[in-house]
């Protein structure tokens, strides 16, 4: 199902844009490649000074100790740049949701997240085809989820909420301009 979305989104950014130099951007989160969990954006322009960004990630590792935090997330943002596409300044709005499972003390967490927030980022044109973009955002995100032991039982579980302020957007990414 993910698969289906993904192709269609792509076809759909491909066949949208009409192929136009510098205004696709394929892009990868370095801190996301830190924490083990692989990722890919595409990016789009709309006009001169307006972007669309559509970033995925998805974590499926377990460590040491049967240890993990196995993840989906989807972040799309809208971005204003202040001076043009894909350079210097920006100002964004972006959304998340993701669904996650597992956890690294005595506790076992199996829920999802959903919100959105503000962000504020920096574009360096490296060459005519590559950049490096820094990115940090605020917002808010609503988490529910079911708590329970380490220890597998289908019965014993508790749900739980939690309302999350803070921030939400932390990137330093590597750009492909087309």
């Amino acid at each position: 199902m993910i698969k289906r979305i993904c192709f269609s989104i792509l076809v759909w950014v491909t066949v949208a844009i009409g192929g136009k130099a510098q205004e696709v951007a394929l892009k990868t989160n370095a801190l996301y490649w830190a924490t083990t969990t692989p990722n890919l954006g595409i990016e789009f322009a709309v006009n001169p000074k307006v972007t669309v960004e559509l970033m995925g990630a998805y974590n499926p590792w377990t460590f040491a100790d049967d240890k993990k935090m196995r993840f989906w997330l989807a972040q799309p943002e809208v971005k204003y740049w202040l001076c043009e596409k894909f350079e210097g300044h920006y100002l964004g709005l972006h959304l998340h949701g993701a669904q996650y499972f597992g956890g690294f003390s005595d506790k076992r967490y199996d829920g999802y997240l959903a919100g959105g927030g503000i962000s504020y980022g920096y574009d360096w044109i490296l060459s005519p085809h590559w950049n490096l973009e820094a990115t940090i955002g605020i917002g808010y995100a609503r988490l529910w989820y079911k708590e329970s032991d380490r220890i597998y039982c289908e019965k014993c579980y508790e749900n739980k909420h939690k309302n999350y302020f803070g921030p939400t957007k932390a990137a330093v990414s590597l750009i492909y301009i087309f």
